[in-house]
């Protein structure tokens, strides 16, 4: 079997500030965000033949992380539109059939490593396709079996093709995140050190502990590597925080123990049925295009 792991926090925000017709639903209220995500994974149950699925979404911005380092994402910015439709998008996995996975204290992206490595355990799964081009979750990709599917760009990244997009494999990247930071999940990096460098040195020594603290024992031609390398050793403690923000959890509490646990076997009617006429999205009842009845 091939699993499909949906990041529908990404799907969310991407539906949301598309440049699309907006979609309103009882009393007006803005729902372009939940079904933007509701047409997508029908498309890949329809279209690309999806057979076992689930979806991981943030039930809130805020996560543990925040409590490490105060400048990690929060909701600050988020339009309160968009926010409002992420409880509503977590009923609309539900009334699909699908499993759903709405994380509080921990993300949805380790939500989605903590199932690539479970059922990337089962020897009944062929193949483990993450649903999100988002660099995070490159760290789970396993050789050619767990793999990153950019759905919007039609591209997949296996181990090969991590290396190539990233410059390092998919154990280094959380290594590699440290040194340059992630803008979007709010923190720095180190200074100096930008892509090129930390790839080129991450490449050769794969973790910032294997990195030799002076730039003369280096055996990699890097730019300015005396004053990486003294940066590194000065901002140590930095570094392995941020390390820690970039690396995805394994035990999200997930319900679901196997694969065989995120079979589609179709849109529960009745389900489907009530969450369109609660939210008066009556127009979108017959999208699903198989049905279940209990």
């Amino acid at each position: 079997m091939q699993v499909h792991l949906v990041d529908g926090t990404y799907e969310l925000f991407r539906a949301h500030h598309a440049p699309r017709p907006r979609v309103r639903g009882r009393d007006g209220m803005e729902m372009t965000a939940v079904v933007g995500l509701v047409d997508t994974l029908l498309a890949l149950l329809r279209i690309e033949g999806a057979t076992h699925v689930a979806c991981a979404t943030d039930a809130v911005i805020r996560s543990f992380r925040n409590d490490l380092w105060p400048g990690y994402k929060t909701d600050a910015g988020v339009p309160s539109e968009l926010l409002a439709q992420f409880p509503i998008a977590d009923e609309a996995i539900a009334a699909l059939g699908i499993a759903g996975w709405p994380m509080v204290e921990l993300e949805a992206d380790d939500a989605l490593a903590t199932a690539a490595s479970r059922f990337g355990d089962d020897p009944r799964v062929g193949r483990i396709l993450v649903c999100t081009p988002d660099k995070d979750l490159a760290q789970v990709v396993r050789g050619d079996r767990v793999v990153l599917r950019d759905r919007r760009r039609d591209l997949e990244y296996d181990e090969a093709g991590v290396r190539r997009k990233w410059g390092v494999g998919p154990a280094s990247v959380p290594d590699r995140l440290a040194l340059v930071g992630d803008a979007a999940d709010g923190f720095p990096g180190l200074p100096g050190w930008g892509a090129r460098s930390a790839e080129a040195v991450l490449a050769r020594y794969g973790t910032l502990e294997a990195i030799p603290r002076r730039a003369s024992a280096w055996d990699v031609t890097v730019r300015g590597a005396e004053a990486l390398a003294s940066t590194l050793v000065e901002r140590w403690d930095e570094a392995v925080l941020f390390r820690t923000l970039a690396t995805l959890r394994l035990d999200a509490p997930l319900p679901e123990r196997g694969a065989d646990e995120l079979r589609w076997d179709g849109t529960p009617r009745a389900a489907w049925l009530a969450f369109t006429d609660r939210w008066g999205l009556e127009r979108y009842a017959s999208r699903p295009h198989r049905w279940r009845d209990d």
